[in-house]
């Protein structure tokens, strides 16, 4: 606990180790309220986030989303207070979204965040997508091109770019959402890489992916595809890139979740790490964009 006796709350600084390396959000669970637990073991309680959808919102006593970026670094949920959505650091104050997302539509739209904490993009239950926020510069927006009916395929491993599709189109965005390349696919990638030129394709067959293909959006050209080699009975439930332009696998049970970075030439893949599922807890970048 942090610190000795009751739990912290977020606004404490928390470090760790010897030379103060700062502790990052293992996950966050539910105790009665929320809480934080840390990757050295600490906890610190967020007493200041709604658990469940007040009684004045549009769906009542719904469960209240409670987001961690992929970095475990931002921890973002909707406040007691006002109801808006707040993202916050361990050692940091709480900073407003947007006054556009709130508690009253819980149910209806569902936060997204990118890996480093940076953006936010609401998704609603129409389906489609609602509010653009780039916490960087603080500015909201609405869908790009007055359009709600994009799909997020996500953001490339450096934030810069976003890679949005429709009606067989893929379109690369920055941050500000100005288109900057545009490609008709009938294909649909799952990830962007940070050359904001290449896309990862999966390859399903009635919704199992085992396989794997790479997309150019410049040329539209997409490489052979091939099959991962995951162990048996697994498939594929994620796609990313990490810096160097490897392509991550996710792939997911009810009780763990394990990476792999595979090869788009041969399939090979090579196991990076093991997660544990606890039914309840929130992970860093279970709603990634």
């Amino acid at each position: 606990m942090i610190p000795i006796g009751p739990p912290a709350t977020a606004g404490t600084t928390v470090k760790t180790g010897a030379a103060g390396t700062a502790a990052t959000i293992a996950y966050a669970k539910l105790a009665p309220d929320w809480q934080l637990v840390l990757t050295d073991g600490r906890k610190v309680n967020v007493p200041q986030a709604f658990v469940k959808a007040p009684a004045d919102a549009v769906n009542s006593g719904y469960p209240v989303p409670f987001v961690i970026s992929e970095d475990g670094r931002h921890f973002f949920y909707y406040r007691r207070s006002d109801g808006l959505l707040v993202e916050r650091m361990l050692g940091g104050g709480e900073r407003v979204v947007s006054r556009r997302i709130t508690v009253d539509n819980v149910g209806e739209e569902w936060p997204m965040v990118s890996a480093d904490g940076s953006y936010v993009i609401t998704r609603t239950s129409a389906p489609g997508l609602g509010v653009f926020v780039d916490l960087r510069t603080g500015k909201t927006a609405g869908p790009p091109e007055k359009d709600d009916t994009w799909a997020v395929a996500g953001f490339s491993p450096d934030q810069q770019r976003l890679l949005l599709a429709k009606e067989r189109e893929l379109v690369v965005f920055d941050r500000g959402l100005r288109a900057r390349k545009r490609l008709k696919s009938s294909l649909e990638p799952w990830a962007l890489a940070n050359d904001h030129v290449t896309a990862a394709v999966p390859v399903c067959k009635k919704d199992r992916c085992r396989g794997l293909r790479l997309l150019d959006l410049r040329t539209g050209r997409a490489t052979a595809p091939v099959t991962v080699r995951l162990p048996s009975g697994r498939y594929i439930d994620d796609l990313n890139f990490d810096r160097a332009g490897r392509v991550i696998v996710r792939t997911a049970t009810r009780t763990k979740i394990t990476f792999y970075r595979a090869s788009a030439k041969t399939g090979k893949v090579k196991k990076l790490r093991t997660v544990t599922r606890v039914k309840g807890r929130v992970l860093p970048g279970d709603d990634r964009l």
